[in-house]
């Protein structure tokens, strides 16, 4: 395991039904070609030595022992691989057959695992043949010249790097109370089964939810491989499926009804479900009285490992709906703002809100929550009080854009230019109007702060912010000034998505003309305008030439604070996630950037209005985030200067 990863696999070999050699063969095969591509751990079909559709033949004696010299040769000829592989056999335990599954690596069969559920039902008849772990006594026989304990208590394997998998097989996850429970309680990080699963009319798309909801119940990962093309069709087909899930979401699946042998590979991220587990008191609850027997694996035995690689996708963009779902995501996270925003009205007795409109994405999307609101309430849209304020590097583009989405959406506009007040300000304390620095930007921004409250009082409204999650995690605020308001109905959305959900309601809930300007605010650079625009009268002070590009700061942010991956991890993950869109020098500055920032400026988010979570990530310090304000950023910053 690598930065938290590790390399699984799901095989459909070939089979012959009952031809233990070529069964056998065709096992090994793939053990190695998985072994050449940096597998750790491999799933083979229930039975897979013999192939599961034997039936009577499972009674002769000749089947069952030549499944354990098919196993001894695949221990011979797999002796020097690192692999560890689960293969299916009948193993004899006295007067009883199981159905099991042994764990193999180095030559050694490292545990053996039977089967709880026999199905005995349908086309199932596998009691005429099978005992059920459940009729075990503790004892201890020799398979293949190992010495295995058999009992129905749970086992768990350990990996000399410390993941912890458990194994079932085939209907055990069918059952009301699955075996991969107590395993995943008594702390597997992934699940292994086996299976020999036919295929009927709808019974696919049941499997997927089963073993997605059974990955997601259990937080694990979950790697499922069923027996397919060779196996016996006189009475039903097995379709060879093949998937790996990670907590609910499939990470790989191969090719139903393939005539070709599949093997399925995918990253399961160890670290991430360990951190989700975590995170979930429920789970920890429940795990308080779990326990299982421990079996270690063994540590590789290659004198050099072969160069760590992500192989897995990474999406660059994770706080956006992937296409298909983006219009319903959309709808839901403006609902969620809007809710909020209507309970807050509500509670307050007022039918009034002022924000200041500038013509950016921010202030923009919260307007559009406002009328969304408004409407939704009954209330007249000139309840909401939109407010120009024109200052020293408002360009004219972003000016117009801000009348003209007013007008056309029927607010009450209001326009004070703040130029005035601001130097008369420089002149009570004394600043250069000529110095473009920190003070004069920030004066602008509590100016307009400080009109936008006094309005409020005066006009009896609520100050709805403007604000955005990726400006609190960067602390791109002005302290006590447009980081202050009554009610932020954008503390929950990060950058990257805002542009969406603008999008989003220019192509459905407006007119022409307000499509028109939304379109184009959508267009426009992301600035504060702070500073002058150029000779041209053009935007000069773009917020990503100074602080970086949100779209990396926001996947920065959401893997430190959703899963509380180190900057390493994280620097490795945007490197798969943004090749050929940034280098890795420029990752590796922006992330320092980000980590410097986001401990320097934790005091900003300390004191926050109250706003509305929307998706997995919130900075509110009532909720999702407590941080020191005054914590040490000295070895996030150590890591990022380390990173190559």
């Amino acid at each position: 395991m690598k930065y938290g990863f590790i390399n699984v696999a799901a095989a459909v070999p070939a089979v012959k039904v009952a031809d233990t050699l070529y069964n056998v063969e065709e096992t090994k095969r793939m053990m190695v070609d998985a072994d050449a591509q940096g597998v750790e751990i491999i799933c083979f079909p229930e039975l897979g030595l013999t192939a599961y559709s034997c039936q009577d033949l499972f009674d002769q004696q000749l089947l069952i022992d030549e499944a354990e010299q098919a196993l001894i040769a695949l221990l011979s000829d797999t002796r020097q691989l690192d692999i560890i592989a689960i293969v299916g056999l009948p193993v004899q335990a006295g007067g009883l057959l199981l159905n099991c599954a042994a764990v193999i690596q180095h030559g050694t069969v490292l545990g053996v695992v039977s089967k709880t559920y026999l199905p005995n039902y349908g086309e199932f008849y596998e009691k005429r043949w099978f005992a059920s772990a459940q009729d075990l006594n503790e004892t201890q026989i020799y398979l293949a010249g190992n010495p295995v304990n058999l009992s129905a208590s749970p086992k768990l394997f350990q990996t000399a790097d410390g993941v912890k998998f458990g194994v079932e097989i085939c209907e055990d996850v069918w059952a009301p109370i699955p075996p991969s429970n107590k395993l995943s309680l008594a702390g597997a990080d992934i699940i292994f089964n086996l299976s020999a699963s036919d295929e009927l009319i709808g019974k696919h798309a049941y499997l997927r939810s089963l073993l997605a909801q059974q990955s997601a119940r259990t937080i694990s990962g979950y790697v499922y491989s069923s027996c397919g093309f060779g196996e016996s069709t006189q009475d039903v087909v097995y379709g060879g499926n093949a998937m790996i899930f990670e907590n609910g979401h499939l990470l790989a699946e191969g090719e139903r009804f393939s005539f070709q042998p599949q093997l399925q590979i995918a990253q399961i991220d160890v670290e991430r479900l360990r951190s989700e587990r975590r995170r979930n008191t429920t789970f920890i609850n429940a795990q308080r009285h779990a326990t299982a027997q421990v079996i270690n694996t063994q540590p590789s035995t290659l004198h050099s490992q072969p160069a760590f690689r992500i192989t897995r996708p990474i999406d660059p963009h994770p706080f956006i709906p992937k296409e298909a779902d983006m219009q319903a995501s959309c709808e839901e996270i403006l609902n969620i703002q809007v809710a909020g925003l209507a309970k807050r009205l509500y509670h307050t007795n007022s039918q009034r809100v002022i924000l200041g409109i500038s013509g950016g994405l921010d202030s923009t999307l919260a307007l559009l929550v406002c009328i969304k609101t408004f409407d939704k309430l009954g209330l007249s849209r000139k309840g909401i009080i939109g407010v120009t304020m024109p200052g020293f590097g408002t360009t004219d583009r972003t000016h117009d854009n801000a009348l003209s989405l007013m007008q056309s959406l029927g607010v009450t506009q209001m326009e004070i230019n703040i130029s005035k007040a601001v130097t008369q300000h420089f002149e009570d304390i004394g600043h250069d109007a000529r110095v473009h620095d920190i003070t004069y930007e920030n004066s602008q921004a509590r100016e307009r702060t400080q009109l936008l409250m006094d309005l409020s009082n005066k006009l009896g409204g609520l100050v709805v912010g403007t604000g955005d999650l990726s400006e609190l995690a960067l602390g791109w605020a002005t302290y006590n000034g447009d980081h202050m308001s009554m009610y932020g109905v954008n503390a929950g959305v990060p950058k990257t998505l805002i542009k969406y959900l603008v999008s989003y309601v220019a192509m459905n809930d407006v007119d022409a003309t307000s499509k028109a300007t939304l379109l184009d605010i959508i267009d426009t650079p992301i600035s504060p305008e702070l500073i002058p625009a150029d000779a041209q009268g053009n935007i000069k002070q773009k917020t990503e030439d100074l602080v970086g590009p949100y779209e990396l700061h926001d996947f920065f942010l959401y893997y430190m604070l959703r899963w509380g991956f180190r900057p390493q991890k994280i620097y490795l993950m945007a490197c798969k996630a943004f090749d050929g869109s940034y280098d890795a020098e420029a990752i590796k500055k922006w992330l320092t950037t980000f980590s410097r920032r986001f401990f320097a400026q934790q005091f900003k988010r300390s004191c926050l209005p109250d706003g509305p979570k929307v998706g997995s990530v919130s900075l509110s310090p009532r909720g999702d985030w407590r941080m020191p304000s005054d914590a040490s950023s000295a070895v996030w910053l150590q890591e990022c200067e380390g990173l190559s």
